[in-house]
């Protein structure tokens, strides 16, 4: 919806979602102030209230003004303030072992709930909303996720090109398949990525498929 709206949706396209995010028209950022609307956003979705304008203006302080310089649609608000606590991961090195730096990344990744700044209960709070609005859900995917998935998929290239992964290898589709298999655990079976057995049957699954990966 546009921040002129409330509730109904007049979106802009998913694909320009990142770029309204990280580049909002109008004067520059002023850090504080867009860290004062966040934290507003993000306390309104933690109490499972309805994000609104009129309730973000009030609990950041901030003027309708600057909220809609800064953000054009409250969908790319709401998906930015989701991904608060979160980062890009960095390169995976790929001059060793590929198959232990890869499931140690998995394993240890802050997306399946093991980073203390992006708790289970906002991981949760997350797939709750974006599985009720897809148009939050895309814009989320392209602003956020896809960015974060590239260091992984950039290391199973390499794992390709060295030989060590099938050369006909589908790299988004194996990402695909090894996360899902986390995310299987968290949104189907609702369990805990801290229980060792959770953390047993993704490192099964982690293994068939990359037997599958193999030359």
């Amino acid at each position: 919806m546009t921040l002129h709206d409330t509730p109904p949706t007049t979106l802009l396209a998913a694909g320009d979602a990142g770029a309204a995010v990280r580049r909002g028209p109008g004067r520059p950022r002023d850090e504080e102030l867009d860290g004062q609307i966040l934290q507003a956003v993000l306390a309104l979705i933690d109490t499972e209230q309805e994000v609104t304008v009129a309730r973000v203006i009030a609990g950041s302080g901030v003027s309708r003004a600057a909220l809609y310089r800064r953000w054009p649609s409250m969908t790319t608000l709401i998906a930015a303030a989701l991904d608060v606590g979160r980062s890009v991961p960095a390169e995976v090195p790929t001059d060793g072992d590929l198959r232990d730096v890869i499931f140690a990344g998995i394993l240890g990744d802050p997306s399946f709930g093991a980073d203390s700044r992006y708790s289970e209960t906002r991981f949760r709070q997350r797939i709750r909303l974006v599985m009720a609005d897809r148009q939050l859900q895309k814009a989320y995917w392209h602003s956020h996720v896809a960015r974060r998935r590239e260091p992984m998929e950039r290391a199973l290239q390499r794992g390709r090109e060295r030989g060590i992964l099938r050369p006909d290898l589908d790299t988004e589709a194996s990402f695909d398949a090894i996360a899902g298999a986390c995310y299987y655990q968290l949104v189907v079976r609702g369990d805990s990525f801290d229980d060792p057995a959770t953390r047993a049957r993704v490192s099964a699954a982690l293994d068939i498929v990359w037997r599958g990966m193999l030359v």
